[in-house]
C-alpha cells in the first residue's frame, strides 16, 4: 500500500485531535503540538509558483525596526534581491517547531538572499528565546503597513519573493525550510 500525502495529513490530524484532548497541563499540550508540527514539517517542503503564476508585490515601502541581529530598514532597500519573509512568535508551537530548519537555511544562504523575520513579540522576549536556542535570525517588528500580498494574521507564514518583486511562495504553517527542494528553489531564484 502506497502512503500518500493525504494519508499522512489524516494521521497527523487525528494525532493532533488526540493531543488536544490529552488531560495534561498546557505545557504538555504545547510540547505535543510541537512534536506533531515537527513531524509534518519534516515530511513536507513548500513548493514555488510557476514563473507565469507569480504576482507582483504592490509596494515594498514598509518600515521595519530591527530587534535582533538587524538594523532598522525599509523593505524597499531589499529591491533586486531574493527575499525570505517569515512571520512568527515565541509563543507559537508550529513556529518553534520549524525554527531549527529555518536557522539551518539562514546559515547556508544569509550571504545570498535577504532574510526578514517579523514578530510582534517584544525585544526582550525574542532575545531570551534566541539565546536559549542559539538562533541568530535577523528579526524585526513592523512599524508601518505592509503590502497585502505579503501580509498575514496566521503564524507561522513564510513568503519568498524573487528579484523582480514577484511572490514566488506563500506557506502557512510549519515547513521543512532546509530541504533540498527549498534549496533548489532558492538556487534557481538566485540564477534568474
Amino acid at each position: 500500500m502506497k502512503i500518500t500525502k493525504k494519508m499522512i495529513y489524516n494521521i497527523l490530524f487525528f494525532a493532533f485531535i488526540i493531543f488536544l484532548f490529552t488531560p495534561y497541563g498546557l505545557s504538555t499540550r504545547v510540547k505535543l503540538t510541537q512534536g506533531v508540527t515537527y513531524v509534518k514539517s519534516m515530511l513536507f517542503s513548500p513548493s514555488a509558483k510557476k514563473v507565469e503564476d507569480r504576482i507582483l508585490v504592490t509596494s515594498f515601502d514598509t518600515e521595519l525596526t530591527g530587534i535582533f541581529n538587524a538594523k532598522n530598514i525599509n523593505l524597499k532597500e531589499l529591491n533586486g534581491k531574493v527575499i525570505f519573509i517569515n512571520y512568527w512568535a515565541t509563543w507559537c508551537p508550529p513556529c518553534v517547531a520549524e525554527m531549527p530548519s529555518v536557522q539551518s537555511l539562514y546559515n547556508a544562504y544569509k550571504d545570498k538572499i535577504a532574510f526578514v523575520f517579523i514578530t510582534s513579540d517584544a525585544t526582550v522576549k525574542v532575545n531570551t528565546f534566541y539565546k536559549k536556542y542559539n538562533y541568530n535570525l535577523p528579526t524585526y517588528n513592523l512599524t508601518s503597513a505592509i503590502a497585502p500580498e505579503i501580509s498575514t494574521r496566521s503564524l507561522p507564514t513564510t513568503f519568498v519573493i524573487d528579484k523582480k518583486g514577484k511572490l514566488v511562495l506563500k506557506e502557512t504553517g510549519a515547513a521543512n525550510w532546509n530541504s533540498s527542494k527549498v534549496r533548489q528553489m532558492l538556487d534557481d531564484l538566485l540564477k534568474e
